[in-house]
């Protein structure tokens, strides 16, 4: 009998390599790159991108465009200009990507204003007690 546990072949595993993949789609940034090369269906420039994701810093965007291409979810293309032209588009794998990551867009769209107030009245309410180990009641997982 295997008594493996199923959750260990799956996300939760540390040693998982699609946890590794979930983490750089849950970064700060890269649902939202991925959501604009999407939406605008054609490839950008850096500074089209930068502009269009307000509060992106120049070395965060950066930094997310070149995890998602290491991934195989964004393609960068250089042209032999002067200056150099660069473009950043999504590949078969990244247009896939993008229709997940614009449903969660329309998601957070259609429901943020219940979101909002749902934030609106926990924070309002007063501090719940301690859950976990040290308050010796059980987590409550949601």
């Amino acid at each position: 009998m295997d008594t493996k546990d199923p959750d260990c072949d799956w996300i939760f595993g540390r040693d998982c390599p699609s946890r590794t993949v979930i983490e750089v789609l849950a970064g700060k940034w890269a649902l939202y790159v991925l959501a604009v090369l999407r939406r605008r269906e054609r490839p950008m420039r850096f500074s089209e991108l930068r502009r269009v994701l307000d509060g992106i810093t120049q070395k965060m965007l950066s930094q997310t465009l070149r995890a998602l291409e290491r991934d195989g979810l964004v393609r960068r293309t250089v042209y032999p200009t002067v200056p150099p032209r660069v473009e950043y588009g999504l590949t078969p794998l990244g247009v896939e990507a993008g229709e997940l990551t614009g449903a969660i867009a329309d998601w957070s769209m259609k429901h943020a204003e219940q979101i909002i107030t749902a934030r609106t009245a926990y924070d309002a309410a007063p501090d719940p007690a301690p859950i976990g180990p040290a308050s010796g009641k059980a987590e409550s997982v949601a």
